[in-house]
């Protein structure tokens, strides 16, 4: 049993919390949860962080003890507690809400008394403590609280534009200055901005305050957040639903960053680059080729294209966000960014060789702005072909077809290109004689021979006319 008479000494909280990590031991000290919540108040700093871990412990899985904390007002006792120090140390934030989120749950009910606690005040308190040993428990408290019964309404609360939302703000600051990639935090925002549709909300809540590049909108919180929400969608495809508004809105920000950003200098690194617009462009584009590779019955159908393989069309009749994206124009709008582009370095070494001193047409292209810019470009329109005859159509009556033919080379610094290339002409030609005449009918002269191209039974040529290159069929 508990007693009084050792609430004062720190080396006797030490060893009841050191009793506390396990079950029996949470057992044994089961009677402690009043007496700590009672003595919390007039604690000083040292022994309430010893008190809020204790707590913290107790309620770690432990039915009985959760719902006594919430019967005896923990959850307001825990905050009032920990907010009372001048000075909210990471130390006492993290355990109280490590407490705060154990007890939240064991249910609905405790759900919501430990949200009436926190929100919003307290929270914004919390948030502020930039802290990545704070910014998890907290990310784990409000996503167990954004669940279950009521969970929806909290997340209108805190997607709220005077209440809630300065939280997710904060977080988001927070994470991206630290670089913390803690899943709790992922779960929350995939949740807020894919599940519950707030990602047009919190996008534009982030703003440009912290060092944007020139000319552009985007910040290192858009960056993080696009981000995160790239990663989730790649590892937890199964797992989520997308609507078409979110699809939409990815591909807006898209649009915006290619018109903003400059193209041209060449981007020496992956994503992430470090620089917020390039980031925001490419993972938006990692983002429409997984979305454009999902299906809505997730039960029918393989996860999205992350590497050069088949995602099957859905045999559903509900309408997948690929379709609204393409209604929007994004098949047009990639192969214009593709088209706008230098050609790949091995076309582009041939036709200097065969050009020798002359001044070579694309040297006023666009160049990627990343590493791996143009193999994005071609995986989202890889991914809107497969299975869709309009798609292929569409491509042709574009005069996409030497273009994306154009991609099936080795090309330094978009690893994979070739890969993907072949992909989609695959797609392109798959049972349409429209494109596969079409390419068939390729007239051009001096054929400049790449390996790679050879493979496919096609051979790269000059036009004479333009300078640009050209595919045609080697028979």
């Amino acid at each position: 049993m508990w007693r009084d008479e050792g609430i004062e000494d720190e080396e006797t909280l030490s060893a009841f919390l050191e009793a506390s990590r396990t079950r029996e031991g949470r057992a044994a000290l089961s009677d402690a949860l009043a007496d700590t919540l009672h003595l919390l108040p007039a604690s000083p700093a040292p022994l309430l962080l010893l008190r809020l871990r204790l707590l913290r412990n107790l309620l770690a899985g432990d039915a009985l003890n959760q719902g006594t904390f919430v019967l005896l007002s923990g959850p307001a006792a825990v905050v009032s507690a920990a907010l009372s120090i001048p000075a909210l140390s990471p130390d006492l934030a993290r355990a109280a809400l490590q407490a705060l989120g154990n007890a939240a749950l064991g249910g609905d009910r405790h759900r919501e008394a430990v949200w009436d606690a926190l929100f919003p005040g307290a929270l914004r308190e919390f948030a502020r403590v930039r802290d990545a040993g704070v910014l998890d428990p907290l990310c784990m408290v409000l996503d167990t609280c954004c669940s279950g019964d009521g969970g929806h309404g909290r997340v209108e609360e805190l997607c709220h534009e005077d209440l809630g939302l300065p939280v997710l703000v904060e977080l988001v600051a927070t994470a991206s200055r630290l670089g913390h990639k803690e899943e709790w935090l992922e779960w929350l925002l995939f949740k807020i901005c894919v599940e519950e549709e707030k990602f047009k909300t919190l996008f534009a809540a982030l703003g440009s305050t912290d060092g944007g590049e020139s000319g552009n909108e985007f910040s290192a919180k858009h960056a993080f957040l696009m981000g995160t929400l790239s990663k989730c969608l790649t590892e937890r495809p199964e797992e989520v639903s997308i609507s078409n508004s979110f699809a939409l809105h990815v591909f807006n920000i898209l649009k915006h960053a290619a018109e903003t950003l400059d193209f041209t200098c060449r981007g020496s690194s992956e994503l992430p680059t470090g620089l917020p617009g390039i980031d925001v462009l490419g993972y938006s584009l990692v983002l429409l080729k997984d979305i454009c590779a999902w299906e809505p019955s997730s039960s029918e159908t393989e996860a999205p294209v992350d590497s050069p393989l088949q995602a099957e069309p859905s045999s559903s009749g509900t309408e997948a966000p690929v379709d609204s994206l393409l209604q929007a124009g994004l098949v047009k709008r990639l192969l214009k960014y593709l088209g706008e582009l230098e050609p790949p370095s091995t076309i582009r070494k041939a036709m200097a060789k065969e050009q020798g001193d002359q001044q070579p047409a694309f040297a006023t292209a666009k160049v990627c702005p990343y590493n791996g810019y143009r193999r994005d470009l071609v995986a989202v329109i890889a991914n809107c072909l497969h299975g869709r005859k309009q798609v292929q159509d569409e491509v042709r009556q574009l005069n996409g077809i030497m273009l994306l033919l154009q991609q099936c080379v080795i090309d330094e610094g978009n690893a994979y290109l070739r890969e993907w290339g072949l992909l989609t002409v695959k797609y392109l030609l798959e049972e349409n004689e429209e494109n596969q005449k079409e390419v068939s009918e390729l007239q051009m002269q001096e054929p400049i021979l790449t390996p790679e191209v050879a493979e496919l039974g096609l051979r790269v040529e000059i036009d004479k006319k333009t300078g640009h290159p050209k595919l045609v069929n080697s028979s």
